[in-house]
């Protein structure tokens, strides 16, 4: 698995390059804002609370994922099975043992979350326990322990507080120029002030709606990714291929799921069935900004690798 993930290293230096992309986009919503109101200092301010978002996210991202899931530690003694095979993937795919959480829903799904492979975290759901085989527990493990080694779960997590930052600002932005539109004069604003609010205004609609598609381009990318490592982790696509199917088929609401959280899931939780049949959980704008590739690619992906 070493050189697995040692070969991803390109795509994880792109994902790094996107990722950046965050970073431009909050300096250009507080450079266009300064210019509106004519005060440099909300530049600044967006530049350095991007920048400590981004470090709490890095430092404590596993902890606010899992309070968001209410998800509860296991030990060994408590989950003796899942410990197991969480245990062995992780010795094949030379990882650290990560941290196991479960939580108490019966909806089966999955995800990794954490700064890194030392600090990582997999939870599970009571449902995945109960609805799923052993080979296709195996299957899922280790798709999240793929999404470890191949550096993912830091990515996916702060992408998840840089997009929400980007939305607040924004609407931030158009409720107060909303209010204070007919004070715009009294600065002297003028046509430049009219172009300038336009661009503002733009902008404000835009980004959220911009982040949101780079961090969704992120996770669709990365889920191929996890797919194929963790086939080739348990040398049995057919098992992770078949978890696939039960866990899209299955209707059971996943009730801890968030928009922003979505695509940290390993089948995304606002929807279900396969194919024609894929239907939308949650509100009908999801639609529009699915979180994972569609399931069919994702299996013909894994039995293509079968043959």
């Amino acid at each position: 698995m070493a050189t697995l993930y040692t070969y991803y290293d390109s795509n994880i230096r792109k994902t790094y390059f996107l990722f950046f992309g965050f970073f431009i986009v909050v300096i250009g919503l507080g450079f266009i804002f300064a210019q509106i109101y004519g005060d440099s200092s909300i530049l600044w301010f967006a530049v350095i609370f991007s920048s400590a978002m981004s470090i709490i996210s890095y430092w404590y991202s596993d902890k606010i994922v899992l309070q968001m899931s209410h998800a509860e530690p296991v030990s060994k003694e408590n989950a003796r099975e899942l410990y197991n095979i969480v245990e062995n993937l992780s010795i094949v795919a030379g990882l650290p043992m990560p941290r196991i959480y479960i939580i108490n829903e019966s909806a089966p799904n999955a995800f990794a979350t954490g700064r890194n492979p030392e600090h990582a975290v997999v939870a599970v759901t009571h449902g995945l326990l109960q609805k799923l085989n052993k080979t296709e527990l195996e299957g899922v493990i280790a798709h999240e322990l793929s999404h470890i080694g191949n550096r993912d779960i830091l990515i996916s997590t702060v992408a998840v507080i840089l997009v929400g930052f980007i939305s607040l600002i924004s609407d931030m932005f158009l409720r107060s120029r909303l209010f204070g539109f007919s004070n715009r004069d009294d600065r002297g604003g003028g046509q430049l002030g009219m172009i300038l609010f336009l661009a503002g205004v733009i902008l404000a609609i835009l980004a959220p709606i911009a982040a949101t598609l780079l961090r969704l381009a992120i996770s669709r990318k990365r889920e191929f990714l996890a797919d194929a490592s963790g086939a080739l982790l348990t040398r049995y696509p057919e098992g992770l291929a078949s978890a696939l199917e039960k866990i899209a088929m299955d209707s059971t609401p996943l009730k801890v799921a968030r928009n922003t959280t979505s695509h940290l899931w390993f089948d995304d939780p606002f929807t279900s069935g396969i194919g024609d049949k894929r239907s939308i959980k949650g509100a009908w704008f999801h639609k529009m900004f699915m979180s994972h590739p569609p399931v069919e690619e994702r299996l013909k992906a894994l039995r293509d690798m079968s043959v």
